[in-house]
């Protein structure tokens, strides 16, 4: 690996960082070399990566010099965090600007900054259509990243910001499948009314920010929106119902409903949705699918994601 530029990859054993990493020690032939970044290097995860090549070192977003010293003498970096782990939109900024000082001071030739809309540039906190979460978020998840995506340029971070969407995988991860409806029926339940919402195969983010790598210097500056589907709620409960051979059907709420479900982040995920059906011209027009296929000519759309991923969904 020593005659390949390295990418200094966060979230390396996650989704967004475990694609890109896959993608670049995918490619034999290729320019780059995979730096995988973790906390915890003995993972299973750390361990699959550097049998596939990659220099796995520990780091933490929390300890600036443990990110400062793993930025040493790359050529990239793919900056990212992960909100769910904590709750914590503070937090989220602090990790942001530990990043970006570390890229900096690292003279780091060009950094992917995994972000998303500050939706307060869109519902500000004064507009009671939904309510402010912890004193001064709309959808702190959100936010927080774009409020980082400052702290890049002024910083002077030679940055692409890569607008990411709804992972189709949260319908695995975070429960969001079909479920049983009280007459047997199953059913996804979200508060998007008939609009489209943007979404993505996780691995298919870092697909697209390796195919940004790939550009190079050209791509510095520019904000990358990417999706690989924009469906609605209906046409993703058809797709569910073709690829299970099972009816599903779309079970609209409300976002005050979906807010008051109780589970951590309920009210965060609630607004997301509400931004989602209320911007979705903004939302979809930002994320396009044509540049994002050009990025990753392995785009999934969402059936062939199914194809791969249906028997992980939970029924029950």
């Amino acid at each position: 690996m020593a005659d390949k530029k390295i990418i200094a990859v966060l979230g390396a054993t996650g989704n967004q960082g475990g694609g890109l990493a896959r993608a670049i020690l995918a490619d034999k032939g290729g320019a780059f070399g995979v730096r995988a970044i973790t906390r915890d290097p003995a993972s299973e995860k750390a361990r699959a990566l550097a049998a596939l090549g990659a220099e796995v070192v520990q780091a933490d977003l929390d300890d600036a010099g443990s990110i400062l010293r793993a930025f040493q003498g790359a050529y990239g970096a793919f900056c990212v965090t992960f909100f769910w782990a904590h709750m914590q939109p503070e937090r989220e900024l602090a990790q942001a600007r530990t990043m970006a000082q570390a890229a900096k001071q690292s003279k780091v030739t060009h950094v992917i900054w995994s972000t998303l809309e500050d939706t307060r540039k869109l519902v500000p906190l004064s507009d009671n259509r939904m309510p402010t979460l912890g004193g001064k978020y709309k959808v702190p998840h959100f936010d927080a990243k774009g409020e980082a995506d400052g702290i890049f340029t002024e910083l002077g971070v030679p940055a692409t910001f890569l607008i990411t969407s709804f992972y189709w995988d949260n319908l695995i991860m975070f429960g969001m499948g079909p479920k049983p409806e009280p007459d047997g029926t199953l059913a996804i339940t979200f508060p998007m009314g008939n609009a489209r919402l943007a979404g993505i195969a996780a691995e298919d983010i870092g697909r697209c920010a390796y195919g940004i790598f790939r550009r190079g210097k050209e791509m510095i500056g520019r904000t990358v929106g990417i999706a690989g589907g924009h469906l609605t709620c209906a046409e993703m409960a058809a797709a569910l119902t073709k690829a299970l051979g099972k009816s599903v059907h779309y079970h609209e709420i409300t976002p005050a409903a979906y807010r008051g479900l109780g589970f951590p982040g309920a009210e965060d995920l609630g607004n997301m949705f509400q931004v989602y059906r209320d911007f979705e011209k903004e939302i979809c027009g930002v994320r396009d699918i044509n540049v994002s296929r050009s990025l990753n000519p392995e785009l999934q759309t969402f059936e062939q994601w199914l194809a791969k991923n249906k028997g992980k969904l939970s029924l029950d």
